[in-house]
């Protein structure tokens, strides 16, 4: 069997270069080939005035457990946006955690597990990264949706901060850049979130 193309060049050297050129092609736009997007890293802080309505998420945490994100009115809230296949969500759990073992009296962390398959996986990455604050399992992206417009539901690792009335305060579209930026935006948060007196 002939095993080349029209100019004589072999088939398979044009079906490598064709797929050479489609994997350039999802790295240079931020996805993988499991269909997820990153972030592009950018940081946003919402002015108070600008803020919208509480965010509103109910559900089931990875253990199967009720959830209603109004429970947390009252305190800033970290979401978390996650999946156990994205590597920038991997580096950026233990620093989750660790803010959350320093401010978890003040601030509430969730974890909003978006595509993982089963929420064992979930569990055994909380597991593998001593994660202690709830997740949400949400493998349909409705979790992220209920932020309205805020975050692409595909652009994953992707964090919101919430002010003290639930509303969206601040967006990190990405891997959260440092320990140092999460506490800014936590404390912004915190200071502008309450209705003038």
């Amino acid at each position: 069997m002939n095993q080349k193309s029209g100019r004589g060049i072999p088939v398979r050297v044009v079906l490598a270069l064709a797929m050479v050129g489609l994997l350039a092609a999802c790295g240079q736009n931020g996805t993988n080939e499991a269909g997820y997007i990153s972030g592009d890293g950018r940081t946003q802080e919402i002015p108070v005035a600008d803020r919208g309505e509480p965010v509103e998420i109910t559900g089931k945490t990875l253990e199967g457990k009720p959830f209603d994100l109004a429970d947390t009115r009252g305190k800033v809230t970290v979401l978390n946006v996650w999946w156990t296949g994205c590597a920038p969500c991997r580096k950026e759990m233990p620093m989750l955690q660790a803010a959350n073992e320093e401010l978890g009296d003040e601030v509430a962390f969730v974890g909003l597990n978006t595509r993982d398959a089963s929420a064992a996986q979930g569990q055994a990455f909380e597991r593998h990264y001593g994660v202690e604050y709830p997740s949400v399992y949400s493998p349909d992206g409705a979790a992220v949706l209920a932020l309205k417009g805020s975050l692409a539901p595909r652009a994953i690792p992707a964090t919101a901060i919430l002010d003290t009335q639930g509303r969206v305060a601040a967006l990190i579209r990405g891997e959260i850049p440092s320990a140092r930026t999460l506490d800014t935006l936590i404390t912004a948060a915190g200071s502008g979130g309450k209705d003038p007196a």
